[in-house]
C-alpha cells in the first residue's frame, strides 16, 4: 500500500554529478524523515543524509560539502543533488522513509525503497 520508488541513478565520471530523487506513493498521510542511505559491495549500509519534516538536514561526514538532501512535502519526494562525485561513492543508493499512512497509525512506520544504482568511474 505505500512504495519508495527511487529513480535518477545512473553511470557518471568521477567529478560529474547526479540527482538521484524517490517519491513515496500509495496510502501516506504524513512523512516524518526522509533518508538516503548507500551500500558498497562488501560493506555496510551507511546513512548519507537525512531531513526532517521541517528541512533540518544532517549529512555524513564523507560528502559534506559536495551532497545536497532536499524534499517537497507536497510532492513526497526526496532528492539527493550528489555533485563531485567519486570513485568511492559507488554504490546502490537507497530512500527511506519514517510516515503514517492514516490517522489511526500511532506510530511512524519505516519504509525502504529498492535501491538505485550509482556508479561513478575514474
Amino acid at each position: 500500500q505505500v512504495e519508495l520508488a527511487e529513480s535518477g541513478g545512473g553511470l557518471v565520471r568521477a567529478g560529474g554529478p547526479l540527482r538521484p530523487s524517490c517519491v513515496a506513493s500509495g496510502r501516506v498521510l504524513s512523512i516524518k524523515n526522509m533518508n538516503w542511505y548507500r551500500q558498497a559491495p562488501g560493506k555496510h549500509r551507511e546513512l548519507v543524509e537525512a531531513i526532517t519534516n521541517g528541512g533540518g538536514a544532517n549529512y555524513a561526514d564523507s560528502v559534506k560539502g559536495r551532497f545536497t538532501i532536499s524534499r517537497d512535502n507536497a510532492k513526497n519526494t526526496v532528492y539527493l543533488q550528489m555533485n563531485s562525485l567519486k570513485p568511492e561513492d559507488t554504490a546502490v543508493y537507497y530512500c527511506n522513509a519514517d510516515l503514517l499512512r492514516t490517522e489511526w497509525d500511532t506510530r511512524f512506520l519505516e519504509y525502504w525503497g529498492q535501491g538505485t544504482q550509482v556508479t561513478v568511474s575514474s
